[in-house]
């Protein structure tokens, strides 16, 4: 009955896919102005993302999700942003999280199918269900790495940000101007945040954008509050070198500040997780010890 039940939804699936692309679509203004922009956005490499080590078919399964999106209107705004920051590009991505459904999905049949051929068998439907939920774990497992390495990064950012704003007060204390400053102090440091800082001024500087604009363009693109705030603070106050210098000072302090104050909750946090494991350890070492004496009582007893 069961076999019966699964193959009948599968045949009306398939049914229903049938009649769904038979219909012929209604294509609005935005679509079409979308499918446009659809080949040129995958022609662009996302920054840092290693397209020499995808597949082929990666690449081929990529792109055709990153165009059905780009038809279908879906813009993906906040997932965008954190591919760009850890330099991941949204083809690989997307082929990512189908190939990793996909397997989850086969998997489960294939271990069961092994324990058939071993003479265990099992009801069709645990496999079934097994295979849908490891399909659908696997599908979001791409999601919350992402998410963990966007957060790292951002915090990096941040606190690249606040020492780059302290090279720049040292330059204009030096005499340099507003533009000059912030050029020369992304050009001390090494990290990859202050490549990407560097980039974002050097583009400005060939582009006729001022530094300002393109700070803030790149904070929109990361997610990075920081560097907006500092767009916009810099952008009123960019002719007087005095406040701008002592705007920049006061926001390092309070990066700072807020660094610290992050590092003090996790550190409560890792301490209070360690004082429960303590607790743990000493119950159970406690059940070692009592367990014996109370088997012994109740032996007795009986």
């Amino acid at each position: 009955m069961i076999a019966v039940v699964v193959a009948g939804a599968i045949v009306g699936a398939g049914v229903f896919l049938l009649v769904a692309a038979m219909i012929p679509r209604r294509l609005t203004l935005a679509r079409q102005l979308a499918a446009l922009d659809a080949p040129r956005l995958s022609a662009r490499p996302a920054p840092g993302a290693a397209d020499g080590r995808e597949g082929r078919l990666s690449r081929r399964l990529g792109s055709g999700l990153a165009r059905l999106c780009a038809e279908q209107g879906w813009e993906f705004p906040s997932l965008r942003a954190n591919l760009a920051l850890v330099g991941k590009s949204f083809e690989n991505y997307l082929a990512t999280k189908v190939l990793l459904g996909f397997f989850g999905l086969l998997i489960v049949p294939l271990f069961f199918g092994l324990l058939g051929v071993a003479g265990l068998r099992v009801p069709v439907v645990i496999p079934v269900w097994l295979a849908l939920a490891l399909a659908v774990i696997f599908f979001f497992l791409p999601d919350l790495e992402l998410k963990q390495k966007a957060e790292a990064y951002r915090r990096d950012f941040r606190h690249a940000v606040g020492a780059f704003l302290d090279l720049v007060a040292m330059n204009l204390a030096g005499g340099r101007g507003v533009p000059e400053a912030l050029m020369a102090a992304s050009e001390i440091g090494g990290g990859w945040a202050l490549w990407r800082i560097r980039d974002a001024l050097a583009n400005a500087r060939i582009s006729g954008h001022t530094p300002w604009q393109a700070l803030g363009s790149l904070g929109e693109e990361v997610r990075v509050d920081e560097l907006r705030d500092l767009s916009a603070a810099l952008s009123l106050v960019s002719e007087d070198g005095a406040k701008v210098r002592e705007s920049l000072t006061a926001r390092a302090a309070s990066l700072r500040r807020r660094e610290i104050a992050e590092l003090e909750g996790q550190a409560g946090e890792r301490s209070q997780s360690m004082l429960v494991a303590q607790m743990l350890m000493c119950a159970g070492f406690m059940v070692f010890l009592i367990f014996p004496a109370v088997i012994a009582l109740l032996g007795s007893s009986i």
